[in-house]
């Protein structure tokens, strides 16, 4: 098992009053950052989430602010731009580059634990040196991915992982209460000196027995 760290999970009533939380946490960080602001993001459902809040996020940040932002890709699948599984084609504002450290990385997780293109049991779990990876055998379609690696996200500043829905629930009772021999990717995120946060609606976070916040701000 992974070393523990400090976790702070935040349960909101629905996708829109977690997305309007996430989008000010964003504008947080990138105000403290003083400067350069590193941002990591996932696609999937997280794509709608942030494309209705993040922009104004940046707003407030002052019109100059977000021409500091640097953004790339936790992870996207080798497809055409114009392809609807394109993470980048999907967010279509935002430019990225790779970067080893980030300030804010927010992920989503696969109803099979996993995050970023990193799935249970794959040789890439084990990856300690490469800071992107390709991947040919995706056990979600499409098959041919590149991935932040797991050191690249351990090395965050503040990770911030969003799930919403029923669907996720049951994987969310294995990775935030189960003591697996073999831990989900998802799990495995533990930054070093990072901190580390979770973003659930209601429905998603129906079967936790942990201790967790409960918020409303609409």
């Amino acid at each position: 098992m992974p070393g523990f760290v400090p976790r702070h999970i935040s349960v909101f009533p629905s996708p829109q009053e977690l997305g309007s939380s996430l989008a000010q946490l964003v504008a947080q960080r990138a105000a403290e950052s003083g400067g350069r602001f590193s941002l990591g993001l996932s696609g999937g459902s997280l794509v709608r989430i942030l494309s209705q809040e993040l922009p104004a996020a940046a707003a407030l940040s002052g019109p100059a602010a977000p021409a500091r932002w640097v953004l790339a890709f936790c992870d996207e699948r080798l497809v055409p731009v114009e392809d609807p599984e394109s993470t980048y084609g999907a967010y279509k504002a935002f430019q990225g580059e790779n970067m080893p450290v980030f300030d804010l990385l927010i992920l989503g997780i696969g109803p099979d634990g996993h995050t970023c293109s990193l799935f249970p049991d794959h040789p890439l779990l084990q990856e300690k040196e490469k800071i992107v990876a390709s991947i040919s055998d995706s056990p979600k379609p499409p098959p041919e991915r590149i991935t932040l690696t797991l050191p690249v996200l351990n090395a965050a500043r503040t990770v911030v992982f969003v799930a919403t829905g029923e669907s996720k629930a049951a994987i969310l009772k294995r990775i935030l209460e189960g003591d697996e021999e073999n831990p989900l990717p998802a799990a495995l995120v533990q930054p070093h000196t990072g901190k580390l946060h979770w973003f659930l609606d209601e429905s998603a976070a129906k079967e936790l027995t942990v201790p967790f916040e409960k918020h409303s701000i609409l």
